[in-house]
């Protein structure tokens, strides 16, 4: 996971990107829950909303050190 990329001559951090992604899918999955009506059973909003962050941040953190192993497993 240590490294950099770059995007169109921009060297970005991988973590950087990474929190991005996060970011994305959070407000995706803040989304649904607010439209199913899960936060009328949540008792703190914002720190239930950081703590999502930051479950979704090391749950990509760990599918992207084990996704470059997918390819040489599948061949």
């Amino acid at each position: 996971m240590i490294g950099q990329t770059s995007l169109y001559g921009l060297y970005l951090p991988w973590f950087m990107l990474l929190a991005i992604g996060a970011l994305v899918l959070h407000w995706g999955v803040r989304r649904l829950l607010g439209a199913a009506g899960a936060y009328r059973f949540i008792w703190h909003p914002a720190l239930f909303d950081a703590a999502l962050y930051v479950l979704l941040l090391y749950g990509l953190s760990r599918l992207s050190t084990v996704a470059p192993f997918l390819p040489s497993l599948s061949a």
